[in-house]
Protein backbone atom coordinates (compact mmCIF):
# COMPACT_ATOMS: atom_id res chain seq x y z
CA UNK A 1 0.00 0.00 0.00
CA UNK A 2 1.32 3.44 -0.86
CA UNK A 3 1.38 6.74 0.97
CA UNK A 4 -1.38 8.36 -1.08
CA UNK A 5 -0.46 12.03 -0.63
CA UNK A 6 3.33 11.75 -0.63
CA UNK A 7 3.38 9.39 -3.61
CA UNK A 8 0.95 11.60 -5.51
CA UNK A 9 2.72 14.88 -4.84
CA UNK A 10 6.44 14.29 -4.27
CA UNK A 11 7.32 10.83 -5.61
CA UNK A 12 6.92 11.50 -9.38
CA UNK A 13 9.90 13.89 -9.45
CA UNK A 14 11.76 12.68 -6.35
CA UNK A 15 14.93 11.66 -8.20
CA UNK A 16 15.01 14.52 -10.68
CA UNK A 17 18.02 16.82 -10.75
CA UNK A 18 15.77 19.63 -11.95
CA UNK A 19 15.59 22.68 -9.70
CA UNK A 20 12.64 22.58 -7.31
CA UNK A 21 13.26 25.51 -4.98
CA UNK A 22 15.03 28.76 -5.86
CA UNK A 23 16.02 31.04 -2.97
CA UNK A 24 18.15 34.18 -2.76
CA UNK A 25 20.88 31.91 -1.31
CA UNK A 26 20.82 29.23 -3.99
CA UNK A 27 18.88 26.41 -5.63
CA UNK A 28 17.71 23.02 -4.39
CA UNK A 29 16.94 20.20 -6.80
CA UNK A 30 14.13 17.69 -6.38
CA UNK A 31 16.76 15.06 -5.61
CA UNK A 32 18.32 17.20 -2.87
CA UNK A 33 14.90 18.00 -1.43
CA UNK A 34 14.07 14.27 -1.32
CA UNK A 35 17.26 13.52 0.60
CA UNK A 36 16.49 16.33 3.05
CA UNK A 37 12.94 15.00 3.48
CA UNK A 38 14.12 11.44 4.07
CA UNK A 39 16.62 12.49 6.73
CA UNK A 40 13.92 14.36 8.63
CA UNK A 41 11.49 11.45 8.28
CA UNK A 42 14.10 9.16 9.82
CA UNK A 43 14.38 11.53 12.77
CA UNK A 44 10.61 11.49 13.32
CA UNK A 45 10.55 7.69 13.41
CA UNK A 46 13.55 7.51 15.75
CA UNK A 47 11.79 9.96 18.05
CA UNK A 48 9.06 7.37 18.40
CA UNK A 49 6.37 9.09 16.36
CA UNK A 50 3.70 6.77 15.05
CA UNK A 51 1.28 7.19 12.14
CA UNK A 52 -1.38 9.73 13.11
CA UNK A 53 0.80 11.57 15.65
CA UNK A 54 0.71 15.34 15.29
CA UNK A 55 3.76 17.50 14.51
CA UNK A 56 3.17 21.17 15.40
CA UNK A 57 5.46 23.72 13.79
CA UNK A 58 5.84 27.44 14.45
CA UNK A 59 8.77 28.69 12.45
CA UNK A 60 9.77 31.20 9.82
CA UNK A 61 9.48 30.25 6.17
CA UNK A 62 12.38 28.11 4.94
CA UNK A 63 13.21 25.19 2.66
CA UNK A 64 13.79 23.07 5.77
CA UNK A 65 10.22 23.90 6.86
CA UNK A 66 8.91 22.53 3.55
CA UNK A 67 11.05 19.42 3.91
CA UNK A 68 9.64 18.89 7.41
CA UNK A 69 6.13 19.09 5.99
CA UNK A 70 6.97 16.48 3.34
CA UNK A 71 8.76 14.32 5.93
CA UNK A 72 5.78 14.45 8.29
CA UNK A 73 3.50 13.22 5.52
CA UNK A 74 6.00 10.55 4.41
CA UNK A 75 6.32 9.25 7.98
CA UNK A 76 2.53 8.94 8.21
CA UNK A 77 2.14 11.75 10.75
CA UNK A 78 -0.12 14.82 10.77
CA UNK A 79 1.28 18.30 10.04
CA UNK A 80 0.06 21.26 12.12
CA UNK A 81 1.44 24.61 10.91
CA UNK A 82 1.01 27.54 13.30
CA UNK A 83 1.08 31.23 12.44
CA UNK A 84 4.31 32.83 13.66
CA UNK A 85 2.31 35.82 14.94
CA UNK A 86 0.31 33.83 17.50
CA UNK A 87 0.79 34.90 21.10
CA UNK A 88 1.29 32.55 24.06
CA UNK A 89 -2.38 32.72 25.08
CA UNK A 90 -3.44 31.69 21.56
CA UNK A 91 -0.84 28.92 21.37
CA UNK A 92 -1.94 27.57 24.73
CA UNK A 93 -5.33 26.73 23.26
CA UNK A 94 -3.92 25.04 20.14
CA UNK A 95 -1.38 22.90 21.97
CA UNK A 96 -3.82 21.70 24.60
CA UNK A 97 -6.47 21.03 21.96
CA UNK A 98 -4.45 18.96 19.51
CA UNK A 99 -1.79 17.52 21.89
CA UNK A 100 1.08 17.18 19.39
CA UNK A 101 3.65 14.46 19.93
CA UNK A 102 6.40 16.73 18.59
CA UNK A 103 6.63 20.52 18.66
CA UNK A 104 9.13 22.24 16.39
CA UNK A 105 10.13 25.86 16.94
CA UNK A 106 12.07 28.12 14.65
CA UNK A 107 15.35 28.54 16.48
CA UNK A 108 17.19 27.55 19.62
CA UNK A 109 15.30 29.92 21.90
CA UNK A 110 12.71 28.45 24.27
CA UNK A 111 9.83 30.47 22.88
CA UNK A 112 6.23 30.46 24.10
CA UNK A 113 5.30 27.42 22.03
CA UNK A 114 8.19 25.35 23.40
CA UNK A 115 7.33 26.22 26.99
CA UNK A 116 3.70 25.26 26.47
CA UNK A 117 4.70 22.00 24.80
CA UNK A 118 6.95 21.16 27.73
CA UNK A 119 3.99 21.54 30.09
CA UNK A 120 1.98 18.81 28.34
CA UNK A 121 4.94 16.52 27.78
CA UNK A 122 5.47 16.98 24.05
CA UNK A 123 8.87 16.38 22.52
CA UNK A 124 10.46 19.73 21.59
CA UNK A 125 13.02 20.47 18.88
CA UNK A 126 14.34 23.53 17.12
CA UNK A 127 14.15 23.47 13.34
CA UNK A 128 17.48 25.16 12.78
CA UNK A 129 20.18 27.17 14.51
CA UNK A 130 23.84 26.83 15.38
CA UNK A 131 23.54 24.53 18.39
CA UNK A 132 23.68 20.76 18.30
CA UNK A 133 20.37 19.00 18.70
CA UNK A 134 18.40 21.01 16.17
CA UNK A 135 16.63 19.16 13.40
CA UNK A 136 19.03 20.68 10.88
CA UNK A 137 22.07 19.47 12.83
CA UNK A 138 20.75 16.00 13.62
CA UNK A 139 19.64 15.48 10.02
CA UNK A 140 23.24 15.68 8.78
CA UNK A 141 23.96 12.24 10.23
CA UNK A 142 20.74 10.58 9.11
CA UNK A 143 20.26 8.31 6.13
CA UNK A 144 18.96 9.96 2.94
CA UNK A 145 16.84 6.86 2.34
CA UNK A 146 13.37 6.35 3.82
CA UNK A 147 10.47 4.17 2.76
CA UNK A 148 7.17 6.03 2.94
CA UNK A 149 4.73 4.81 5.58
CA UNK A 150 1.54 3.48 4.02
CA UNK A 151 -1.43 5.86 4.29
CA UNK A 152 -4.85 5.71 2.68
CA UNK A 153 -6.82 8.56 1.20
CA UNK A 154 -8.91 8.87 4.37
CA UNK A 155 -5.97 9.12 6.76
CA UNK A 156 -5.24 12.54 8.24
CA UNK A 157 -2.47 14.57 6.59
CA UNK A 158 -2.83 17.94 8.30
CA UNK A 159 -4.79 19.98 10.80
CA UNK A 160 -5.24 23.68 10.13
CA UNK A 161 -6.90 25.95 12.65
CA UNK A 162 -9.59 28.23 11.33
CA UNK A 163 -11.97 30.68 12.94
CA UNK A 164 -15.35 29.18 13.71
CA UNK A 165 -18.86 30.38 14.32
CA UNK A 166 -18.37 30.25 18.10
CA UNK A 167 -15.33 32.50 18.04
CA UNK A 168 -12.94 29.72 19.11
CA UNK A 169 -10.57 28.43 16.44
CA UNK A 170 -11.30 24.91 15.26
CA UNK A 171 -8.87 22.39 13.82
CA UNK A 172 -9.93 21.43 10.30
CA UNK A 173 -8.96 17.82 9.61
CA UNK A 174 -7.58 17.43 6.08
CA UNK A 175 -6.96 13.94 4.76
CA UNK A 176 -4.66 12.66 2.02
CA UNK A 177 -7.57 12.52 -0.42
CA UNK A 178 -8.51 16.15 0.24
CA UNK A 179 -5.07 17.54 -0.55
CA UNK A 180 -4.14 15.27 -3.44
CA UNK A 181 -7.45 15.64 -5.27
CA UNK A 182 -7.33 19.42 -4.99
CA UNK A 183 -3.79 19.62 -6.36
CA UNK A 184 -4.88 17.55 -9.37
CA UNK A 185 -7.98 19.65 -9.99
CA UNK A 186 -6.23 23.02 -9.88
CA UNK A 187 -3.28 21.81 -11.97
CA UNK A 188 -5.76 21.12 -14.75
CA UNK A 189 -7.89 24.21 -14.18
CA UNK A 190 -4.92 26.59 -14.16
CA UNK A 191 -2.82 24.57 -16.64
CA UNK A 192 0.32 24.29 -14.53
CA UNK A 193 3.15 22.21 -16.02
CA UNK A 194 6.80 21.41 -15.40
CA UNK A 195 7.65 24.59 -17.34
CA UNK A 196 6.13 26.82 -14.65
CA UNK A 197 8.23 28.87 -12.26
CA UNK A 198 6.01 30.17 -9.48
CA UNK A 199 6.84 33.39 -7.64
CA UNK A 200 6.06 32.43 -4.02
CA UNK A 201 5.87 35.23 -1.44
CA UNK A 202 3.06 33.82 0.70
CA UNK A 203 3.40 32.52 4.25
CA UNK A 204 3.44 28.72 4.61
CA UNK A 205 1.28 28.34 7.71
CA UNK A 206 -2.02 28.22 5.84
CA UNK A 207 -3.56 26.40 2.91
CA UNK A 208 -2.82 29.00 0.21
CA UNK A 209 0.95 29.19 0.60
CA UNK A 210 1.53 25.60 1.66
CA UNK A 211 -0.94 23.20 0.07
CA UNK A 212 -2.11 25.13 -2.97
CA UNK A 213 1.29 26.43 -4.04
CA UNK A 214 3.74 23.79 -2.86
CA UNK A 215 1.69 20.67 -3.56
CA UNK A 216 0.72 21.96 -6.99
CA UNK A 217 4.23 22.80 -8.23
CA UNK A 218 5.77 19.68 -6.70
CA UNK A 219 3.20 17.45 -8.39
CA UNK A 220 3.71 18.90 -11.88
CA UNK A 221 7.49 19.11 -11.52
CA UNK A 222 7.74 22.88 -11.75
CA UNK A 223 10.03 25.27 -9.89
CA UNK A 224 9.33 27.72 -7.08
CA UNK A 225 11.03 31.05 -6.41
CA UNK A 226 10.75 30.86 -2.63
CA UNK A 227 11.03 34.28 -0.98
CA UNK A 228 10.73 34.91 2.79
CA UNK A 229 7.83 37.34 2.43
CA UNK A 230 6.28 39.88 0.09
CA UNK A 231 7.83 43.22 -0.61
CA UNK A 232 7.57 45.23 -3.80
CA UNK A 233 11.32 45.41 -4.53
CA UNK A 234 11.79 41.64 -4.34
CA UNK A 235 8.66 41.00 -6.39
CA UNK A 236 9.86 43.31 -9.14
CA UNK A 237 13.35 41.81 -9.04
CA UNK A 238 12.28 38.17 -9.31
CA UNK A 239 9.30 38.56 -11.63
CA UNK A 240 11.40 38.43 -14.84
CA UNK A 241 12.48 34.91 -13.81
CA UNK A 242 8.90 33.75 -13.11
CA UNK A 243 6.01 32.52 -15.24
CA UNK A 244 3.25 32.67 -12.63
CA UNK A 245 2.43 34.26 -9.30
CA UNK A 246 0.01 33.56 -6.46
CA UNK A 247 -0.92 36.37 -4.13
CA UNK A 248 -3.52 38.15 -2.06
CA UNK A 249 -5.06 41.53 -2.97
CA UNK A 250 -2.46 43.35 -0.85
CA UNK A 251 0.33 42.14 -3.14
CA UNK A 252 -1.36 43.52 -6.23
CA UNK A 253 -2.38 46.89 -4.78
CA UNK A 254 1.16 47.49 -3.60
CA UNK A 255 2.64 46.51 -6.95
CA UNK A 256 0.26 48.93 -8.64
CA UNK A 257 1.54 51.69 -6.37
CA UNK A 258 5.02 51.27 -7.89
CA UNK A 259 5.83 53.03 -11.14
CA UNK A 260 8.34 50.24 -11.85
CA UNK A 261 5.52 47.73 -12.19
CA UNK A 262 4.96 47.96 -15.95
CA UNK A 263 3.49 46.03 -18.84
CA UNK A 264 6.99 45.26 -20.09
CA UNK A 265 7.82 43.62 -16.75
CA UNK A 266 4.77 41.34 -16.94
CA UNK A 267 4.64 40.54 -20.68
CA UNK A 268 6.17 37.08 -20.22
CA UNK A 269 3.98 36.13 -17.23
CA UNK A 270 1.49 33.35 -17.91
CA UNK A 271 -0.76 33.76 -14.91
CA UNK A 272 -1.49 35.99 -11.90
CA UNK A 273 -3.76 34.40 -9.27
CA UNK A 274 -5.41 36.11 -6.30
CA UNK A 275 -7.34 34.73 -3.38
CA UNK A 276 -7.66 34.39 0.42
CA UNK A 277 -9.49 37.74 0.56
CA UNK A 278 -11.90 39.62 -1.73
CA UNK A 279 -10.30 41.80 -4.40
CA UNK A 280 -11.96 45.08 -5.27
CA UNK A 281 -13.18 45.48 -8.85
CA UNK A 282 -11.18 48.70 -8.93
CA UNK A 283 -7.95 46.71 -8.41
CA UNK A 284 -8.83 44.30 -11.22
CA UNK A 285 -9.41 47.17 -13.63
CA UNK A 286 -6.26 49.04 -12.64
CA UNK A 287 -4.20 45.88 -13.09
CA UNK A 288 -5.60 45.23 -16.55
CA UNK A 289 -5.01 48.83 -17.58
CA UNK A 290 -1.40 48.72 -16.36
CA UNK A 291 -0.39 45.26 -17.63
CA UNK A 292 -2.93 44.21 -20.24
CA UNK A 293 -3.54 41.04 -18.21
CA UNK A 294 -6.45 39.83 -16.09
CA UNK A 295 -5.94 38.52 -12.59
CA UNK A 296 -7.53 35.12 -12.05
CA UNK A 297 -9.53 35.33 -8.83
CA UNK A 298 -10.63 32.15 -7.09
CA UNK A 299 -12.37 31.05 -3.89
CA UNK A 300 -11.29 28.61 -1.25
CA UNK A 301 -11.15 28.14 2.47
CA UNK A 302 -9.21 26.14 5.04
CA UNK A 303 -11.85 23.41 5.16
CA UNK A 304 -12.05 22.92 1.40
CA UNK A 305 -8.89 24.27 -0.26
CA UNK A 306 -9.80 25.58 -3.74
CA UNK A 307 -13.37 25.05 -4.90
CA UNK A 308 -14.40 27.89 -7.27
CA UNK A 309 -12.32 29.72 -9.86
CA UNK A 310 -12.53 32.10 -12.76
CA UNK A 311 -11.49 30.27 -15.94
CA UNK A 312 -7.96 30.04 -17.29
CA UNK A 313 -9.38 30.20 -20.80
CA UNK A 314 -12.47 32.33 -21.06
CA UNK A 315 -13.89 35.42 -19.45
CA UNK A 316 -12.67 36.41 -16.01
CA UNK A 317 -15.25 38.67 -14.43
CA UNK A 318 -14.00 41.17 -11.81
CA UNK A 319 -15.94 40.91 -8.59
CA UNK A 320 -16.75 37.23 -9.07
CA UNK A 321 -14.82 34.13 -8.04
CA UNK A 322 -15.91 32.21 -11.12
CA UNK A 323 -17.46 28.76 -11.42
CA UNK A 324 -17.15 25.50 -9.44
CA UNK A 325 -13.97 23.53 -10.15
CA UNK A 326 -14.21 20.08 -11.72
CA UNK A 327 -15.72 17.43 -9.47
CA UNK A 328 -16.91 19.92 -6.85
CA UNK A 329 -20.62 20.44 -6.29
CA UNK A 330 -21.66 23.95 -5.27
CA UNK A 331 -25.15 25.07 -4.32
CA UNK A 332 -26.60 28.23 -2.77
CA UNK A 333 -29.25 27.79 -0.12
CA UNK A 334 -31.44 29.63 2.33
CA UNK A 335 -29.61 29.69 5.67
CA UNK A 336 -32.66 28.77 7.74
CA UNK A 337 -34.38 26.14 5.60
CA UNK A 338 -31.48 24.74 3.61
CA UNK A 339 -33.59 24.97 0.46
CA UNK A 340 -32.09 26.16 -2.82
CA UNK A 341 -32.57 29.88 -3.46
CA UNK A 342 -33.75 31.23 -6.79
CA UNK A 343 -31.05 31.98 -9.39
CA UNK A 344 -29.56 35.41 -8.70
CA UNK A 345 -30.71 35.44 -5.08
CA UNK A 346 -28.26 35.59 -2.19
CA UNK A 347 -27.83 32.51 -0.01
CA UNK A 348 -25.28 30.42 1.84
CA UNK A 349 -22.66 28.65 -0.26
CA UNK A 350 -22.54 24.90 0.34
CA UNK A 351 -20.17 22.46 -1.27
CA UNK A 352 -19.43 18.76 -1.60
CA UNK A 353 -16.48 16.92 -3.13
CA UNK A 354 -13.19 15.15 -2.47
CA UNK A 355 -11.76 18.52 -1.44
CA UNK A 356 -14.04 18.92 1.59
CA UNK A 357 -12.42 18.22 4.96
CA UNK A 358 -13.36 15.40 7.32
CA UNK A 359 -14.53 17.57 10.20
CA UNK A 360 -13.22 19.55 13.18
CA UNK A 361 -10.67 18.04 15.56
CA UNK A 362 -12.36 16.89 18.77
CA UNK A 363 -15.59 18.74 17.97
CA UNK A 364 -18.25 16.28 16.87
CA UNK A 365 -21.17 18.63 17.52
CA UNK A 366 -19.66 21.50 15.53
CA UNK A 367 -18.81 19.07 12.73
CA UNK A 368 -22.36 17.74 12.60
CA UNK A 369 -23.78 21.27 12.53
CA UNK A 370 -21.54 22.15 9.58
CA UNK A 371 -22.80 19.43 7.23
CA UNK A 372 -26.15 18.67 5.64
CA UNK A 373 -27.48 15.12 5.70
CA UNK A 374 -26.49 14.68 2.05
CA UNK A 375 -22.84 15.56 2.74
CA UNK A 376 -22.80 19.22 1.70
CA UNK A 377 -20.56 21.44 3.85
CA UNK A 378 -22.16 24.71 4.95
CA UNK A 379 -19.43 27.29 4.39
CA UNK A 380 -21.14 30.23 6.11
CA UNK A 381 -20.19 32.45 3.16
CA UNK A 382 -22.95 34.27 1.34
CA UNK A 383 -23.02 34.36 -2.42
CA UNK A 384 -25.15 34.48 -5.52
CA UNK A 385 -24.87 32.81 -8.90
CA UNK A 386 -25.59 34.67 -12.12
CA UNK A 387 -27.22 33.32 -15.26
CA UNK A 388 -23.82 32.24 -16.63
CA UNK A 389 -22.84 30.27 -13.54
CA UNK A 390 -20.38 32.80 -12.12
CA UNK A 391 -20.50 33.12 -8.34
CA UNK A 392 -20.06 36.35 -6.42
CA UNK A 393 -19.17 36.34 -2.73
CA UNK A 394 -21.27 39.02 -1.04
CA UNK A 395 -20.41 38.50 2.59
CA UNK A 396 -20.52 35.95 5.36
CA UNK A 397 -23.42 34.47 7.20
CA UNK A 398 -21.49 35.06 10.39
CA UNK A 399 -19.24 37.94 11.31
CA UNK A 400 -15.94 36.37 10.30
CA UNK A 401 -13.41 38.91 8.99
CA UNK A 402 -10.81 38.00 6.36
CA UNK A 403 -7.95 40.48 6.43
CA UNK A 404 -4.89 39.94 4.27
CA UNK A 405 -6.01 36.37 3.69
CA UNK A 406 -6.23 35.55 7.42
CA UNK A 407 -9.41 34.64 9.29
CA UNK A 408 -10.32 36.82 12.27
CA UNK A 409 -13.32 36.31 14.53
CA UNK A 410 -14.58 39.55 16.14
CA UNK A 411 -15.75 37.96 19.39
CA UNK A 412 -12.20 37.06 20.34
CA UNK A 413 -11.06 40.68 19.97
CA UNK A 414 -14.13 42.08 21.72
CA UNK A 415 -13.51 39.84 24.72
CA UNK A 416 -9.99 41.20 25.11
CA UNK A 417 -11.06 44.84 24.64
CA UNK A 418 -13.86 44.45 27.17
CA UNK A 419 -11.29 43.52 29.84
CA UNK A 420 -10.01 47.11 29.81
CA UNK A 421 -11.09 49.42 32.63
CA UNK A 422 -13.50 52.12 31.43
CA UNK A 423 -14.69 50.02 28.47
CA UNK A 424 -18.42 49.43 28.73
CA UNK A 425 -18.72 47.32 25.59
CA UNK A 426 -17.25 46.97 22.12
CA UNK A 427 -18.11 45.80 18.64
CA UNK A 428 -15.50 44.63 16.13
CA UNK A 429 -16.27 44.62 12.42
CA UNK A 430 -14.51 44.21 9.11
CA UNK A 431 -14.75 46.99 6.54
CA UNK A 432 -13.42 47.21 2.96
CA UNK A 433 -9.74 48.03 2.66
CA UNK A 434 -7.79 48.39 -0.58
CA UNK A 435 -4.72 46.49 0.61
CA UNK A 436 -6.12 43.90 2.98
CA UNK A 437 -9.53 43.18 1.48
CA UNK A 438 -11.02 43.87 4.88
CA UNK A 439 -9.57 45.70 7.87
CA UNK A 440 -10.43 45.26 11.54
CA UNK A 441 -12.25 48.20 13.13
CA UNK A 442 -13.24 48.39 16.80
CA UNK A 443 -16.13 50.58 17.98
CA UNK A 444 -15.90 51.19 21.72
CA UNK A 445 -18.39 52.51 24.25
CA UNK A 446 -16.58 53.95 27.26
CA UNK A 447 -17.83 55.03 30.68
CA UNK A 448 -15.35 57.91 30.78
CA UNK A 449 -13.34 60.29 28.62
CA UNK A 450 -9.87 59.17 29.68
CA UNK A 451 -9.54 56.14 27.42
CA UNK A 452 -7.09 56.55 24.51
CA UNK A 453 -6.12 54.52 21.45
CA UNK A 454 -2.74 53.95 23.09
CA UNK A 455 -4.36 52.43 26.20
CA UNK A 456 -6.26 49.95 24.05
CA UNK A 457 -3.32 49.08 21.81
CA UNK A 458 -1.05 48.51 24.80
CA UNK A 459 -3.57 46.07 26.23
CA UNK A 460 -3.99 44.16 22.96
CA UNK A 461 -0.35 43.89 21.94
CA UNK A 462 0.49 40.98 24.26
CA UNK A 463 -2.82 39.19 23.90
CA UNK A 464 -3.59 39.18 20.19
CA UNK A 465 -1.54 38.55 17.06
CA UNK A 466 -0.83 41.76 15.18
CA UNK A 467 -3.11 40.84 12.27
CA UNK A 468 -6.07 40.69 14.68
CA UNK A 469 -5.44 44.09 16.24
CA UNK A 470 -7.74 46.89 15.02
CA UNK A 471 -6.41 49.13 12.29
CA UNK A 472 -8.78 51.83 13.49
CA UNK A 473 -10.45 52.47 16.86
CA UNK A 474 -13.66 54.47 17.00
CA UNK A 475 -15.71 55.66 19.96
CA UNK A 476 -19.49 55.83 20.33
CA UNK A 477 -22.05 56.68 22.97
CA UNK A 478 -23.87 53.42 22.30
CA UNK A 479 -24.14 50.58 19.81
CA UNK A 480 -27.12 50.03 17.49
CA UNK A 481 -29.37 47.17 18.60
CA UNK A 482 -32.50 45.44 17.43
CA UNK A 483 -35.55 44.86 19.59
CA UNK A 484 -33.96 41.72 21.05
CA UNK A 485 -30.91 43.67 22.19
CA UNK A 486 -28.55 42.20 19.57
CA UNK A 487 -25.88 44.58 18.27
CA UNK A 488 -26.55 45.34 14.61
CA UNK A 489 -23.14 44.80 13.05
CA UNK A 490 -24.54 45.05 9.53
CA UNK A 491 -25.55 48.62 10.33
CA UNK A 492 -22.10 49.37 11.72
CA UNK A 493 -20.40 47.92 8.65
CA UNK A 494 -22.61 49.99 6.38
CA UNK A 495 -22.04 53.18 8.36
CA UNK A 496 -18.25 52.78 8.45
CA UNK A 497 -17.77 51.12 5.02
CA UNK A 498 -15.83 54.04 3.55
CA UNK A 499 -13.61 55.09 6.43
CA UNK A 500 -10.45 53.77 4.74
CA UNK A 501 -11.47 55.21 1.36
CA UNK A 502 -11.67 58.65 2.92
CA UNK A 503 -8.08 58.66 4.14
Amino acid sequence: MSNILYDGIFTPNANSEKTFIITPKGEISYLEFTAMTNKLANILVKKGLNPGDRVAVQSDKSVLYLALYAATIKAGCVFLPLNTAYTSSELDYFINDVEPRLVVVGDNAMNSLALLAKEIGSEIMSLNGDETGTLAAVAKNESPVFEAVARTGEDLAAILYTSGTTGKSKGAKLCHRNLLSNAKVISEAWQFTADDILLHMLPVYHTHGLFVAINLLAMVGGSIIFLPKFNVEDALSWMPKSTSMMGIPTFYTRLLNSSDFTQELTDHMRLFISGSAPMLTETHLQFEERTGKNILERYGMTETSMSISNPYNGTRIPGTVGKPLSGIDIRITDAASGQLVQPGDIGVIEQRGDNVFLGYWGKQDETAESFRDDGFFITGDLGREDENGYITIVGRNKDLIISGGLNIYPKEIESVIDEIDDVTESAVIGVPHRDFGEAVVAIIVSNGNTLSDEDIQNHLVTKLAKFKQPKKILYANDLPRNTMGKVQKAELRKHHAKIFHEE
